[in-house]
């Protein structure tokens, strides 16, 4: 009986000691449980794989404590799109120079990595690039913009939702440190009671025309007003976009848009409870970007949460909407209802 008794605790043991090791192997498989991880890129199309790269693979950024892009997938880019066909095999070069390893497919790539930088330059494309990641558990970071239209940017928080994997999407405006400063109120100007971001806002085609390049300056303007948009008015004259949000609260929030090719600064205004901030920085560099993809990689937890992001995209399409009816004024609700009407029908 002594005998049986101890092989059934030598058994029971080393049974809670294997599954124990299983789930420490299993989070170490998903990138969690250790300081750092490795990252795979999916679209060498856009300079922001080189300076992401670069950044985090630097030996003196101790903040990134251990993470580092070890493979890449290139991707075939957009033949109907030059800055994504024209510019692939340059940035091809430059990121395997940096001792990237280049592979050959998605499938390849998330064998090697534990999570994800989405950076194809087409909007278009991230679903269907994004679903093998999200299928096989990896969290993913989704460079801008997070699709080329609304109803592409519910189909993926959607996917992320079925699959129980988180994504994250931001321009580097979100994170600009006097925009945060002033959206957790700055002293000299107190409680944001309206702001105007600028900025250019090139457009692509088979995008919501301010989705390209203009997500960063209207980016900006969430940072600063958070969310609550309740309609949008947009006004065209041949030098500028004008795009008018009014929220909830009364509040009202601009963005103006530089025309196709425009190339003005990036800027703001704020008009605060305690006083008025003028040439708001609302861009400063791509660090604290990458900060927070680090911090959202280690933790699981988005820094910015979907329903501002398809908010933000829903004052993009409203924006498109207005546009089309002449600069009525035309309810974020309203194109948000008729994008998830599209998705059901699809």
């Amino acid at each position: 009986m002594e005998n049986k008794r101890r092989n059934f605790i030598k058994s029971t043991t080393l049974a809670g000691l294997g599954v124990g090791l299983a789930g420490n192997l299993s989070l170490y498989a998903n990138g969690m449980g250790k300081a750092g991880g490795r990252i795979g890129i999916i679209g060498l199309d856009t300079s922001h794989v080189t300076a992401f790269t670069k950044a985090i693979n630097d030996p003196e950024r101790p903040e990134f404590n251990g993470f580092t892009v070890v493979a890449a997938y290139p991707t075939n880019g957009s033949a109907d799109m030059p800055a994504s066909i024209d510019r692939i095999g340059m940035f091809t070069e430059q990121v395997s120079a940096m001792g990237v390893e280049i592979v050959g497919s998605i499938k390849e790539l998330l064998a090697k990595v534990d999570f994800v930088l989405l950076e194809s330059v087409d909007g278009r494309r991230h679903l269907d690039e994004a679903l093998p990641v999200l299928k096989a558990g990896k969290r993913m970071f989704i460079d801008k913009p997070i699709s080329n239209s609304l109803v592409g940017a519910i189909a993926l928080f959607e996917a992320s939702e079925k699959y129980k994997t988180p994504i994250f999407s931001a321009s580097s405006t979100r994170f600009a440190p006097e925009s945060v400063e002033i959206a957790k109120g700055k002293e000299t100007v107190g409680t944001v009671l309206g702001a105007h971001t600028y900025g250019p806002a090139a457009k692509q085609d088979g995008h919501l025309e301010l989705a390209y390049y203009g997500i960063h300056g209207v980016e900006a303007l969430f940072t600063l007003m958070g969310t609550g948009c309740k309609q949008v008015t947009r006004f065209d004259t041949p030098v500028s976009n004008v795009v008018t949000g009014v929220w909830e609260d009364g509040r009202i929030g601009v963005f103006t848009a530089t025309p196709e090719g425009g190339k003005a600064a990036f800027g703001g205004v704020v008009h605060g409870s305690k006083g008025v901030a003028e040439k708001v920085k609302i861009l400063d560099g791509y660090d604290p970007l990458i900060v927070e993809i680090i911090a959202y990689f280690k933790t699981g937890t988005v820094p910015v949460s979907n329903k501002e992001t398809l908010e933000i995209f829903a004052f993009l399409a409203a924006a498109d909407e207005s546009k089309l009816r002449g600069g009525k004024p035309v309810l974020l609700e309203e194109v948000m209802q008729k994008a998830r009407a599209e998705i059901k029908k699809t």
